[in-house]
């Protein structure tokens, strides 16, 4: 039922994996409040427990051009973006990805075994680390990587990011995000 309900309203799904402490739910959230800034429907939702500095967390954003009203995990994303790097090698962050999805990574090479368990998904890669240092003084990779993601998918422009941004992030430090992000939006590459 969710399967066809998703189909018919053309929901996109959208399912982040990093660390707590790494803001994997401000990115969730970024990527709603921009989507909403064009018009769109969202939910944006957190999906971890009383988790300590450090455990893996995901989070989730589904957006719709139409109202919608599912408010289930996300199983079977189109999109799944990993945050931390640490992460990447591990294969379980990929389950349920729908084929023809796409994967952002947060890795300045696609490890062998998801180059070989992804062969029919795009995989789209960003040193995400190198660039949240660069700009922001620390390896927190999580604005970085939204400009990675809406580069590769285009589900929102990366225009709309910068309202949220700069409300989270006023004066000096959300405009090393927008330089961030942008660094990111022109490096990532797809693997060929």
């Amino acid at each position: 039922v969710l399967k066809l309900l998703q189909q018919q309203l053309k929901i996109t799904d959208v399912r982040f994996h990093g660390r707590a402490g790494q803001g994997v739910v401000t990115a969730s959230r970024f990527l709603a409040e921009a989507a909403i800034s064009e018009g769109k429907w969202v939910h944006a939702f957190p999906n971890f427990g009383p988790e300590r500095m450090g455990a893996p967390v995901s989070a989730y954003t589904r957006i719709s051009d139409e109202k919608f009203y599912v408010k289930t995990e996300v199983t079977q994303p189109d999109y799944v973006v990993i945050i931390d790097s640490t992460l990447v090698p591990d294969l379980k962050y990929y389950k349920g990805l729908k084929p023809g999805g796409k994967v952002i990574l947060n890795t300045s090479e696609v490890p062998e075994n998801v180059r070989n368990h992804l062969k029919d998904i795009e995989i789209w890669y960003v040193d995400g680390n190198k660039i949240a240092r660069e700009f922001l003084g620390r390896a927190i990779a999580n604005t970085v990587m939204l400009g990675a993601l809406i580069k590769a998918t285009n589900i929102v422009s990366l225009d709309a990011l910068n309202d949220p941004l700069m409300s989270k992030f006023p004066g000096e430090l959300g405009e090393k995000n927008k330089l961030a992000i942008n660094k990111a939006y022109e490096e990532v590459k797809k693997l060929e």
